[in-house]
């Protein structure tokens, strides 16, 4: 009796076992979130609040950061070409990216939000390779208290930093490495001339170079070594400088007067990523006004105009101070500029 009432439960303990198993492989398939590999330039301290928030509406998508200095990103983007392994390229400089774009490695892409975005701060083509962030733009962080120790007066322009007053006293990123610092060059090179190697922009950077202590690797350095009093100047970029002086810093940001040098935090797909539906959705949500937001509390600019409110310590005419930049110039002629840059400049950049 009891083997007849076990032989006929049987079939339920079966039944019940293989949809407890069926469960088992849903809830696992559930809970298995999809990872995209994101090459970035983003400063450390931002990345956290963007990944929250794009989380917040794409909980199932997990972001594995590499992240170091545009020059260096983009080495090894370039690098990788034969062999791409990154399905995203988020934060990293505009120029850059035009620069991907010739070489075929990025995929076009409209995202839901592009008619937002205005039109200065995007790839031009209908379907872009490339849509801005952000502008982060440049300033010269500089030290109050010890130039009042030293009595040396507060610069206003570019041409002030190459007056004997302050040799050793000025610290820059190399552009090789930094896209600050490449920014920098080439507004110079905008402004005062080219031509070659000849023009009146190369003969700044000569004279600049006679009072450089160093080239550093990242765009923040300079700021963070002025901000602690080892140099007086430190030629960065103006998220830094408002965050450090917003820390306690002793910093005034200088924002030269004859014009600042510029890049845009851009985004991209990379071509031949295999997970092309989840960073469309990653692309969607970084040109939506809710990742402009969370932009606008690091920049004074968004691409998405009248999202940031104003930075404490970044004038309201910032935008206007702007130097006018052509990124298709900036990537053509960029193994050209760095290049001379380095043959002329190296010997002055800090060990790695």
């Amino acid at each position: 009796m009891q083997l007849a009432t076990h032989l006929k439960s049987l079939p339920k303990a079966i039944a019940l076992t293989g949809l407890l198993g069926l469960l088992a492989v849903s809830t696992g398939a559930f809970a298995q979130k999809t990872q995209l590999l994101v090459y970035t330039a983003l400063e450390t301290d931002q990345l956290k609040a963007y990944q929250e928030g794009f989380n917040k509406v794409n909980p199932d998508i997990e972001i594995k950061w590499v992240r170091d200095s545009t020059g260096v990103i983009t080495a090894k983007l370039l690098a990788e070409k034969s062999n791409p392994q990154a399905d995203a390229v988020m934060g990293v400089a505009a120029s850059s990216l035009a620069l991907l774009d010739k070489q075929g490695m990025l995929e076009p892409y409209a995202p839901i939000n592009l008619d937002g975005i205005m039109s200065q701060y995007r790839d031009k083509k209908k379907v872009p390779a490339w849509f801005g962030m952000d502008v982060w733009g440049a300033t010269v962080c500089f030290n109050t208290v010890e130039a009042k120790k030293k009595n040396i007066p507060t610069p206003e322009t570019w041409q002030d930093l190459t007056k004997p007053i302050y040799k050793g006293q000025v610290v820059m990123p190399n552009p090789a490495s930094s896209g600050t610092g490449y920014f920098d060059v080439t507004a110079w090179l905008t402004l005062f001339g080219d031509k070659d190697g000849k023009g009146g922009g190369w003969k700044y950077m000569d004279a600049l170079h006679e009072n450089i202590a160093q080239y550093t690797h990242s765009g923040s350095k300079p700021c963070n070594m002025a901000a602690s009093g080892e140099f007086l100047a430190g030629i960065s970029f103006e998220y830094r400088g408002n965050a450090n002086k917003a820390k306690g810093a002793p910093i005034d940001l200088v924002f030269p007067k004859e014009g600042l040098g510029w890049d845009l935090e851009a985004f991209a797909i990379h071509k031949g990523t295999k997970k092309l539906d989840a960073v469309k959705k990653l692309a969607d949500w970084a040109s939506s006004k809710d990742a402009m937001m969370l932009y606008g509390k690091n920049f004074a600019i968004t691409a998405q105009p009248g999202l940031a409110p104003p930075l404490a310590n970044v004038p309201k005419d910032y935008e206007s101070r702007l130097v006018k930049m052509d990124f298709n110039w900036a990537a053509d002629n960029r193994e050209r500029i760095l290049a001379e840059w380095t043959k002329r400049y190296n010997s002055k950049t800090e060990k790695k």
